[in-house]
């Protein structure tokens, strides 16, 4: 029974992970890069989705406006700090990706302090639990996973069978070609930044749900652990990233559970460090041929 309720624990932390994995893996497919700011724009959800909530306002507009809010900062961070750099040596746009980060952990302190906030989980959804004889599971558990899974598959879709995914694939594969044969990259590109942010907003809202606590810096651990994910799976990879956010969260849980909580970061940060060593692709990343 213990190794259900661990199992169910790792399901529901994985779900969050993968979610925010793939918004790394889609910006990173199209134009190769690791946007460091990805977690900070969960951190931004969190808190308009906390202040909506405050407000007195029906918890369905506090996950709308969460995920609108997170679009639109996306999007706003691609077209100002991003397309400017977009021929620039990579580098360069990288250390843009950090420091955008660290400007919207500062302005959180700025303007929220760096003191954490209560996030009043309870009006996203009423504490309670489903029991299946000696195993309950929470109706947040129980919430989390399903909500991943729709976003999980309706991405696949939207990427497999749509024209705006076919789009992405083209542009991932070849931005010159693509471009010659009439597809608009910038509104591609932003594209694949509003839809990896939604993902982010709604990982925001799930995340503040299990861990009831909204701070200026709670996106920069997610979102490390999101990219260390989005690397074992395979970076690039939407399969990669799901099967990635499972991994780490089931080796996160595990070391818990054998009452070395205090390792699991740790452990975590090894096992990518093997992962790197022996397979530097990935669990489903591809070997690259570049002409020289």
């Amino acid at each position: 029974m213990l190794f259900l309720s661990q199992l169910i624990n790792a399901l529901q932390l994985g779900s969050i992970y993968a979610l925010v994995a793939l918004g790394y893996s889609m910006v990173y497919s199209i134009i190769k890069l690791l946007n460091f700011a990805h977690g900070d724009i969960i951190m931004v959800g969190g808190y308009i989705a906390l202040f909506t909530l405050t407000s007195g306002l029906h918890p369905v507009f506090a996950i709308v406006f969460a995920i609108i809010g997170c679009i639109a900062l996306s999007m706003l961070i691609e077209r100002l700090a991003y397309r400017p750099l977009r021929q620039a040596p990579r580098i360069s746009i990288l250390i843009t990706a950090i420091g955008i980060s660290l400007l919207l952990q500062n302005l959180a302190q700025y303007f929220f302090s760096a003191s954490g906030r209560s996030f009043p989980s309870h009006l996203i959804l009423p504490p309670g639990a489903v029991s299946l004889g000696a195993l309950s599971i929470s109706y947040i558990t129980i919430v989390t996973i399903t909500v991943s899974v729709i976003s999980m598959v309706g991405l696949t879709f939207l990427v497999q069978k749509t024209k705006l995914g076919r789009a992405m694939r083209a542009v991932s594969e070849d931005m010159e070609a693509a471009s010659l044969m009439g597809v608009n990259n910038n509104h591609v590109i932003s594209f694949t930044f509003a839809v990896g942010a939604a993902l982010a907003g709604i990982g925001a809202i799930l995340f503040a749900t299990r861990y009831p606590l909204v701070t200026p810096t709670m996106g920069v651990l997610l979102g490390l652990k999101a990219f260390i994910a989005a690397v074992l799976g395979g970076i690039g990879s939407i399969p990669g990233a799901v099967l990635g956010g499972f991994a780490v969260a089931f080796a996160e849980v595990l070391v818990t559970a054998i009452g070395l909580s205090s390792w699991a970061d740790g452990v975590v940060f090894f096992i990518l460090i093997l992962v790197l060593l022996f397979k530097p692709t990935g669990f489903m990343g591809k070997n690259l041929m570049e002409k020289v």
